[in-house]
């Protein structure tokens, strides 16, 4: 509940007033000059009545504040008009994605950690999922439903797919997603760790795919370089470690950003990629007009009935059971 028009409470300062002209004209009402004669007469309930009709008429006047001050309840509806982003997340799922250069987790490990933060701080925008390794599919098409997104993205794991890293399918199926948005925006944030190796499209002509569907491609090349340790099932002795080389082909990376109007990085730790997922968030931001419309169920009435109600005892008691005194 609110009060539209809280500046009547000031009138609340004027009740010492109100409750001194009700008792000095309950005074002057009576036709005796004192009433020394009844001092030592018990308290009849006739005479208390006489004694809290000052009060009443108080109650009157606050009640009555109460009513001036417009008390609503107010229900707000809001329109919302966006220019949205589309944007469509293209994973590498590729073997080499269980590195563990990113400890105490691998890489794939973190690149959906970060993708989960990263969709959960968009609004208005409808995000999808592209997941590749030698063949590339649609894990999660574009949708609003941050919640199904996530839970998606969560239950991905290396060797979905056969081994193999085909960039170029995986941005030409994110471009299949994103060809036909009306959206303001459309993005791919691509995320790899490796070099193109399989499909049947070229990162190059899938970057000029996107680029003619005006589709921007932030590349993000994941893994700190070099000699990384790589998990292994060894049947006789469990779990070990090797070392091996992965290159990431951050000049092919850089030139699908460049193509498209994206921008290329490199996450060599977890703290960069989240830095990484930032900056994009700051580049592609949601145009959201928000219109208002408020309506007020007045509830004045709750307050001047009871007013009404007690001034109408207090006028019934004075010219009948405090027209004489008692």
């Amino acid at each position: 509940m609110m009060f539209r028009h809280p500046a009547f409470f000031l009138l609340l300062l004027l009740l010492p007033l109100v409750l001194m002209l009700s008792r000095k004209r309950g005074k002057l009402e009576l036709a005796f000059p004192s009433f020394d004669f009844l001092k030592d007469r018990p308290v009849t309930f006739r005479m208390f009545l006489f004694r809290v009709l000052p009060y009443l008429r108080m109650a009157v006047f606050v009640l009555v504040i109460f009513a001036l001050a417009r008390p609503s309840n107010v229900s707000s509806d809001r329109e919302y008009q966006t220019r949205g982003v589309d944007i469509m997340i293209a994973l590498d799922i590729s073997g080499s994605m269980l590195a563990e250069d990113f400890q105490p987790e691998n890489r794939v490990y973190v690149a959906k950690q970060e993708a989960i933060k990263f969709i959960k701080g968009r609004e208005n925008d409808r995000i999808g999922l592209v997941v590749f390794s030698k063949k590339a599919f649609t894990q999660c098409p574009l949708t609003l439903d941050y919640r199904i997104l996530t839970e998606l993205l969560s239950e991905i794991r290396v060797g979905m797919i056969a081994d193999g890293t085909a960039i170029g399918m995986g941005i030409a199926t994110a471009v299949n997603r994103l060809r036909d948005s009306d959206a303001k925006s459309k993005v791919i944030i691509l995320i790899t760790d490796g070099e193109n190796n399989a499909g049947n499209i070229d990162p190059i002509t899938a970057a000029e795919l996107a680029k003619s569907f005006g589709i921007k491609v932030y590349t993000i090349g994941v893994g700190k370089g070099g000699m990384v340790p790589f998990p292994v099932d060894d049947p006789l002795f469990g779990k070990r470690y090797v070392q091996a080389n992965v290159e990431i082909d951050e000049t092919t990376l850089k030139r699908i950003a460049d193509i498209t109007g994206g921008l290329f990085f490199r996450a060599r730790d977890p703290e960069a990629l989240s830095e990484i997922y930032e900056k994009i968030n700051q580049l592609e931001k949601s145009e959201v007009k928000v219109k208002e419309y408020k309506s007020y169920n007045e509830l004045f009435a709750f307050f001047l009935i009871p007013a009404l109600m007690l001034l109408v005892l207090d006028v019934f008691l004075r010219q009948t059971v405090l027209l004489k005194v008692p």
